[in-house]
């Protein structure tokens, strides 16, 4: 079998400004693969860098994953970054479903199998247009109605650097949530690096009493010593990881043995092919992997096949109200009920994109990139 064609389709996301971007690889067998490395306000450049790979990709054995991963990963010079192991991502993923497709099993039966019959999801995006506690309080019961177990917000939104009154407005409204869920739903917390380290340290000792699951991202990735200090300040479980690529980012990380969770993207660090390495290498610290998917359908179900297969999965995130769009777009739907995803069970992804319906959501036009504003507004 060889490669014929690798041609990418973009469509809008259900966000006003973000674009869902996949990949599709035809073979001289009548098989094609789909894989997304969707990559926010970046996606021209990934059109184009996929577009690279593609000519070289032409000709190649699409079963070889492994060989192919390494030569588009070490084959230039410049490597590494969000574009290119987005690119790689995306190959990585349609290469799998391939293979599963031409040998008749699904992604997770080529990982090893599966260690579990159905994954425990976490809800995000449950929240869209809430400005008060009480709409807060309402959307919170109402996604735990549904069945989720474990849900996911941003209650220090702002600058970088906190003020004891944002700290406080942060801590109330986290302990609202928890009072309308109660004591048996998870919830985590996601900074987004936008507190400075001694407010980030605040905020965790504020938090103590309401039992999150995890403080996401206290403070930036970029400096894994200090991020690591803080994390072994504090007694909340801290989660990071959504921006590093590759298990060399992630050693870096995890012979720190301070974090407690960890959250690779299967459309940025390097496919699955990456992720269950980067799992592998967690496990030897006893870490989790929660993966991090704020993408489309593609990366939502080549997650779950991903999370199926290592034992280490604590829980895969799933914007909610992204869902209806999602089951639009697949020939078969996601299925979630009482907080756990049901694993698809034909070849490949089990799934497929209906391709008829990209067109009826014409990709967005980015507003211009927003200046950087100082810590003090």
């Amino acid at each position: 079998m060889k490669i014929t064609n690798v041609r990418t389709l973009r469509m809008g996301a259900p966000a006003n400004d973000w674009n869902w971007l996949f990949v599709r690889i035809e073979t001289d067998a009548g098989i094609h693969g789909i894989g997304e490395g969707s990559l926010q306000y970046k996606d021209a450049a990934l059109k184009n860098e996929i577009k690279e790979f593609g000519r070289w990709l032409v000709g190649q054995d699409p079963f070889q994953t492994e060989y192919l991963w390494n030569a588009m990963h070490r084959q230039v010079t410049w490597t590494g970054g969000p574009v290119t192991m987005s690119a790689i991502s995306a190959i990585d993923l349609a290469l799998h479903d391939i293979k599963g497709k031409a040998l008749g099993v699904p992604v997770y039966e080529l990982l090893g199998g599966k260690v579990r019959c159905q994954v425990p999801v976490y809800a995000n995006g449950w929240f869209h247009g809430a400005s008060s506690s009480q709409e807060y309080t309402d959307r919170a019961k109402y996604v735990v109605d549904e069945g989720y177990k474990a849900l996911k917000f941003y209650p220090f939104g702002g600058s970088q650097v906190a003020t004891p009154e944002r700290i406080d407005r942060g801590a109330a409204l986290v302990e609202t949530v928890r009072e309308a869920v109660g004591s048996h739903v998870e919830i985590a917390i996601d900074v987004r690096a936008q507190l400075d380290m001694g407010g980030a340290i605040r905020a965790a000792q504020r938090l103590e009493p309401f039992d999150i699951a995890w403080l996401e991202e206290p403070v930036g990735f970029d400096n894994v010593g200090s991020l690591c200090e803080m994390a072994r300040a504090v007694r909340v479980p801290i989660a990071t990881g959504e921006q590093l690529y590759t298990r060399w980012e992630f050693r870096a990380l995890l012979e720190e043995n301070a974090v407690r969770i960890v959250q690779p993207d299967i459309c940025h660090a390097g496919g699955i092919s990456e992720l269950k390495k980067i799992a592998s290498a967690a496990e030897t610290y006893y870490v989790t992997v929660a993966p991090h998917n704020s993408n489309g359908p593609i990366s939502t179900v080549a997650s779950l096949h991903l999370d199926a297969s290592i034992p280490n999965c604590l829980m895969q995130e799933v914007f909610v109200a992204f869902l209806p769009l999602y089951n639009e777009m697949l020939t078969e739907p996601i299925v979630i009920e009482d907080g756990y995803a049901s694993l698809p069970e034909g070849p490949g992804w089990g799934t497929d994109l209906n391709e008829e319906l990209i067109e009826a959501y014409p990709p967005h036009s980015y507003a211009p990139v927003r200046p950087w504003e100082p810590y003090y507004h």
